[in-house]
C-alpha cells in the first residue's frame, strides 16, 4: 500500500493546528485588557493579536476546521480597523471582539472534540 505524501503532510499540519488552537484563543482572551488605550505598546498588542487570529482564519478552513476558520474571520474583522490604524480598540470594538471571540472559542471546542472523536 502506498502512502500519500500530501495526505501525510496535511495530517501533520492539521494536528499542529489543533494542538495550538486552544492556547491561541486563550492568549487572545488574556490580551483583552491590553487592547485598549493609546500608544505604541497598545498598537503592538493589537497587531500581535490580529496576526494570531489571522493565522487561525487562514489555516482553519484549509485543514478541516471550517466553523473555526469562519469564526476567526469574524474576530479578525473586528480587529482590522484598529490594526490598520495602529491604535487600540474602542469600547464598542472591545464588546464586539468579546462576542466574536466567544463564538470562536465555542466553534473551536466543537471541532476539536469532533477531531478527537474521529481519532485525529
Amino acid at each position: 500500500m502506498s502512502v500519500d505524501p500530501f495526505a501525510q503532510r496535511l495530517a501533520k499540519v492539521r494536528h499542529r493546528f489543533a494542538a495550538t488552537l486552544s492556547s491561541k484563543i486563550e492568549d487572545t482572551y488574556l490580551a483583552l485588557p491590553s487592547l485598549t488605550g493609546e500608544g505604541a505598546d497598545v498598537a503592538d498588542v493589537v497587531g500581535e493579536t490580529f496576526r494570531r487570529i489571522h493565522g487561525i482564519a487562514g489555516i482553519g478552513s484549509a485543514v478541516g476546521f471550517a466553523a473555526t476558520g469562519r469564526a476567526a474571520r469574524g474576530v479578525e474583522n473586528v480587529l482590522l480597523a484598529a490594526h490598520h490604524a495602529g491604535r487600540g480598540l474602542k469600547a464598542d470594538e472591545v464588546s464586539a471582539l468579546e462576542k466574536k471571540l466567544n463564538t470562536l472559542r465555542d466553534a473551536a471546542e466543537r471541532e476539536l472534540n469532533l477531531a478527537a472523536a474521529s481519532g485525529m
